[in-house]
Parts: C-alpha cells; structure tokens; sequence
C-alpha cells in the first residue's frame, strides 16, 4: 500500500505536528513538576499537581495517541515501512512504550490530584518527585525519537535488507547487488556512525537530566 502525495503530505503534517506538540507538552509538564517542587505558595503547589491530571487527558494523551497513529500509518504508506529500518523500529518502540507508560501513568495523576485537593494533608506530602523523574524520561525518550527522525541512522534491518534484495532480483541481477558490493561497506559504515551519534546523545541528554534534578533539589532545599 502506498499513499497518494496528497495523503502522505497529510498524514506526515499529522505526524510532526502531534510528536513536537507532545514534547513541547512534556517540557511544560517538567515547568509543572518543578513549581510544586520548589514553589513556597501552598496554593500554588496544589494547582500544580490539580491540574496535571486533566492537563494530561486533554493534552498529552491524545498526543501520544496522534502521534503513534500517524506514524505507523506513514510507514506502511510509504516506502520506508515498518520493519525495514532500525531507525523506524526504534522511533515505533519508543513512541509505544512512552504512550502505554503514561497511560499507566494517569492513575498516578488522578491519585496525586485527589491528595493535592485533601487541604488535611500536609504539603510535603503533597509534594512529590515522581512526575518531574517521569516528565524528564519521557522527555529524554522523545528527544531520542526526535533525533532518529531527522538523521534516520543505522541502515536497514535484515528483513528490510531482504525485502530489497528479493525486488532487486524479481527485476534483474544488478552490479549493486553481487558480493562485495562497496554499498554494503557504506552501509555498514553508516550504521557504526549512528550508533556512535546516537549513544553521544544518550549521554548528552542523560547530562541535562541530572543537571536539571541537581538544580531542582538545590532550589527544593532552599525553600
């Protein structure tokens, strides 16, 4: 199956627009996470956590949802498929594992808004650090997904390797595709490239995490 111009054009502006619009949510949700760490107004860490709850329902789960949708529908409606490139099947991972995490995730929203509500409770026990370690995961996964959108590394996968090899030979036996092939050698350098790019901004992103916690329990303590 493969798309029109005018429904992949569609279907690939669905697709951007929902996965930045889902990072920019997340990044807000870190900014709500660190008021009701770090702010000294006990109404103001009370709505932080209210408005979690609802703000993730209408915000970031359709979203997720969008995005996922979108993009499986753009792999197999083009050329790139499902299962032919790691890039693809890595970003299809991660985007799978971050929507099931934050639907799990919505009990822990409701129960923190049910606390937050409850003036009894005291506001350290209001306070909680799971959603901003939660926040900046997900943020450190999406920022993964993003990057192998635009770089696309590691080459195709053996099925996708396969699939291309059985077309080739339905057509006609090529020079590109007998052994020795010098193709294969940039394909396979191309692979080590991405896998050095991608573990540099593993550890990159990993950095700005624990810098922005450090930051957080510093101003946390100070109050």
């Amino acid at each position: 199956m493969t798309f029109s111009p005018a429904l992949r054009r569609v279907t690939f502006t669905t697709h951007v627009t929902s996965s930045v619009g889902w990072v920019g949510a997340v990044m807000v949700f870190v900014a709500l996470a660190g008021v009701g760490l770090t702010s000294r107004d006990e109404v103001t860490v009370r709505g932080a956590y209210l408005v979690m709850a609802p703000a993730a329902w209408f915000v970031l789960v359709p979203l997720a949802h969008a995005s996922l949708v979108s993009g499986v529908a753009l792999s197999l409606g083009t050329a790139w498929g499902l299962f032919r490139h790691y890039w693809v099947v890595f970003k299809l991972l991660i985007t799978a594992f971050s929507t099931v995490i934050l639907l799990i995730y919505m009990g822990t929203f409701r129960q923190m808004a049910g606390v937050a509500a409850d003036p009894v409770v005291d506001l350290d026990h209001v306070r909680s650090v799971s959603p901003m370690l939660h926040a900046l995961l997900a943020l450190l996964l999406l920022l993964i997904a993003t990057w192998l959108g635009i770089y696309k590394p590691f080459g195709v996968t053996p099925y996708g390797r396969r699939r291309s090899d059985e077309r080739a030979s339905s057509l006609a036996l090529s020079p590109e595709h007998t052994p020795g092939n010098p193709s294969r050698a940039r394909d396979a350098g191309g692979q080590q490239r991405g896998w050095n790019w991608f573990l540099l901004l593993v550890v990159g992103c990993l950095l700005l995490v624990f810098l922005i916690l450090h930051i957080l329990r510093g101003g946390a303590g100070s109050h």
